[in-house]
């Protein structure tokens, strides 16, 4: 689990349910109407209609990523690319096959090549699939910051809806302090759902999608070294040049 999301996410909640304690009656701030409205409208309703039915169904995936994320070291990932590298070196391709392999993506170049596979071709389905799931990612992330605007734009109308509920109340001035605190809430619910979900979320698949990408783009460079049948120090300069100078100081590159 990603701790950092889930304590973002607690900390921005507990200190704005905070804030509403410290202001008065918590219960002013719930509102079933505007609920309806902001989260039934701006972000199920509008999104599903803007996007297909399998994309709505790979949001829920792509964003539990966000929460149950990989560490991606990519130090690590080169210094077991150039154990690899050795192995095969000093032995053959074929003592590959027996060796445990967690990272499915590298799992699957190392089986094609064991296999025989020509190197164009494990480039071909490897950058291919990079290039589905970074597509997934995308399409996810587009959804997420679609909905970071269409929150806000429902809690508008909402709060339309509310001063018209308000201006047919001006005959009752007791009824005009609440229509218009329902009307406001929209726009609240609307900025808490872009602010404090969406918009965070949406960042950190961002940054996983970079990182994911550089580890698969590692990943086939090494699986081409190990297939040209380069000197392991030769394929760690390779690989290291994806990393930033501090980073590749741990790998021993600089």
């Amino acid at each position: 689990m990603d701790i950092a999301t889930v304590v973002g996410l607690v900390i921005s909640m507990i200190l704005i349910a905070i804030a509403i304690a410290l202001g008065g009656s918590p219960l002013m701030f719930l509102d079933a109407q505007s609920f309806l409205i902001v989260v039934g409208g701006g972000c199920i309703g509008a999104p599903v209609m803007a996007f297909p039915i399998k994309a709505s169904k790979s949001l829920v995936s792509v964003m539990s990523k966000a929460f149950f994320i990989k560490n991606y070291d990519a130090v690590e990932t080169i210094k077991f690319i150039v154990e690899l590298a050795q192995k095969a070196r000093k032995e053959s391709l074929l003592a590959l096959e027996n060796v445990e392999i967690e990272n499915e993506f590298l799992k699957k170049g190392i089986t094609l090549a064991v296999d025989g596979t020509e190197p164009p071709t494990i480039k071909a389905i490897l950058s291919g699939e990079m290039a589905y799931i970074r597509k997934r990612h995308e399409n996810a992330i587009s959804m997420l910051k679609y909905i970071m605007d269409s929150a806000p734009a429902f809690g508008m109308i909402g709060t339309l809806v509310g001063l018209v509920n308000m201006l047919a109340t001006l005959s009752d001035p007791s009824a005009i302090g609440p229509a218009m605190a329902v009307a406001i809430l929209t726009t609240l619910y609307g900025a808490l759902a872009a602010n404090v979900v969406c918009a965070p979320i949406a960042r950190k698949l961002e940054w996983y999608d970079g990182e994911e990408s550089m580890q698969m783009e590692i990943i086939i460079e090494g699986i081409n070294s190990i297939l040209e049948g380069d000197h392991p120090a030769i394929a760690e300069q390779k690989l290291m040049g994806f990393l930033p100078a501090a980073e590749r100081t741990q790998g021993g590159g600089e």
